[in-house]
């Protein structure tokens, strides 16, 4: 009997450094270390509201169609903690830098002018959330009172996830636009250099 691993199972990839199986033929794979300081404390905090919004869906499922009595409530609630995942998650995609963005450009114009291409797109993020902060405070001061369809809340509670959300984008924008000003470069100038944390 042959002691050669199977075909199937050897790491025959074209550039595959690490093989799990070693001559034993067992797996000796490690796993990376843990490292919860990649993650910044907004993450935290929508874990959270998406971890109750998770927990209230459950609860619609569960008494639409386990008991046959579905709580009203929970639909309304959900589509609110799902506009407050979304808008407090912004600011996550800000800091890591994952938002959507183009940098085709940069890779055919001269260093100097996708600095100032880079420069002006830093500076209209940071315009942009600013004025998304001051349109949210107008909203949330002309019907910010008004009360929920189905449970008696203010409607400005969710305005007021989105606000933060906004203010949050907007900090963590002026922080990124100042990462990048020290360093010299975005990650839409060196995509190979961008740090998704």
């Amino acid at each position: 009997m042959s002691n050669e691993i199977p075909r199937s199972a050897r790491d025959d990839t074209p550039g595959a450094g690490d093989h799990v199986l070693g001559e034993d033929g067992r797996f000796h794979a490690v796993d990376e270390a843990v490292r919860l300081s990649v993650y910044g404390w907004e993450d935290w905090i929508v874990l959270a509201v998406f971890w109750i919004l998770a927990i209230v869906v459950f609860y619609q499922v569960f008494t639409r169609y386990v008991l046959n009595d579905a709580a009203g409530w929970t639909e309304e609630i959900a589509r609110y903690l799902l506009i407050a995942v979304t808008f407090l998650g912004g600011a996550m995609a800000v800091r890591r830098g994952t938002h959507i963005q183009v940098d085709f450009v940069y890779r055919f114009i001269p260093p100097a002018a996708g600095r100032v291409m880079s420069t002006f797109v830093d500076a209209v993020r940071i315009a942009f959330f600013g004025y998304a902060v001051w349109l949210t405070w107008l909203l949330i001061d002309r019907i910010g009172t008004q009360r929920m369809a189905v449970i008696e809340l203010p409607i400005g509670l969710v305005f007021g996830a989105m606000l933060i959300g906004f203010v949050l984008m907007l900090g963590r924008s002026a922080q990124v636009a100042w990462k990048h000003w020290q360093q010299g470069y975005s990650a839409l100038e060196r995509p190979e250099y961008g740090d998704p944390r």
